[in-house]
């Protein structure tokens, strides 16, 4: 899967498919079957923080079930590309960008 989607906040966030491959078969393969769910949490997360390390970096959460989609992204300018995207059962401090 290849996909550029603008999010939330007004960013081009793109992944190529060889890097979406590294995600899914190395990174964290539980993600594969959640496609369409990584580019909803984009557009329409639940809520977005920004990472405590890393000013640039930006988390996306959406529920699903009982759990989160997490999609983290490099924002630059108003371009951003996915850095990893996994499963999980709750949201990491950081400061709070975004909320539903």
């Amino acid at each position: 899967m290849q996909f550029s989607v603008k999010s939330k906040l007004d960013i081009q966030i793109r992944v190529s498919k060889e890097y979406w491959k590294i995600i899914i078969e190395i990174k964290h393969p539980a993600i594969a079957k959640y496609d369409t769910e990584i580019k909803e949490t984009l557009r329409a997360p639940d809520e977005i923080r920004k990472s405590r390390i890393d000013p640039d970096i930006f988390l996306y959460y959406k529920k699903v079930a009982e759990k989160y989609i997490c999609v983290v992204a490099r924002h630059e300018d108003k371009q951003g590309f996915v850095i990893t995207a996994y499963i999980t059962n709750k949201i990491k401090e950081g400061e709070l960008v975004w909320k539903k």
